[in-house]
């Protein structure tokens, strides 16, 4: 089934809110980081992405209707284009309360994953520092300014009006 609904707003901006809604409004399952954790297919996939490698969107996405969070919302443009009939969501707070947040919860997490033992843990953890801090925030997400720059952005993602929601 192809996606219906990708989330391009970053992780700390209701995506966990915007998930179960968007599941409870019949455009679930829903794509989150929780499936990363969850879902033994997914994990590979996303590896294999920081890596470098391409994504094959129809086998990560093959059960879901939705995507909201990360690692998704790292391809939300290649997803736009991959499911033209997509709509997207941008969800967003302020830039401050957002870092805040990020600092007080995966920014402050993901910077463990080096010293855990090998798990898959550390593996989601490696990841998603690989998509998140590395690629998207250019390894600079506990700079407070640059974070925010980047999250700016974000907010100011373009996407044709008429594949806008919300």
């Amino acid at each position: 089934m192809p996606l219906e609904i990708i989330g391009a707003g970053f992780g700390r901006t209701g995506t966990k809110s915007l998930k179960l809604a968007l599941e409870r409004l019949g455009f679930g399952p829903c794509h989150h980081m929780f499936e990363v954790h969850e879902d033994d297919e997914q994990l590979p996939f996303w590896q294999a992405a920081a890596r470098g490698e391409s994504l094959d969107f129809d086998k990560v996405y093959k059960r879901y209707r939705s995507a909201v969070d990360w690692p998704s919302v790292r391809y939300w443009r290649e997803l736009a284009a991959h499911y033209p009939d997509a709509k997207i969501i941008l969800s967003t707070r302020t830039p401050d309360s957002w870092i805040e947040s990020v600092h007080k919860t995966i920014g402050k997490v993901m910077a463990t994953w080096p010293e855990l033992p090998a798990s898959r843990r550390r593996d989601i953890l490696e990841m998603a520092a690989k998509i998140i801090i590395e690629d998207t925030f250019d390894g600079r997400l506990a700079d407070k300014d640059h974070a925010i720059s980047v999250f700016g952005r974000m907010r100011r993602r373009s996407a044709p009006r008429s594949r806008l929601s919300g």
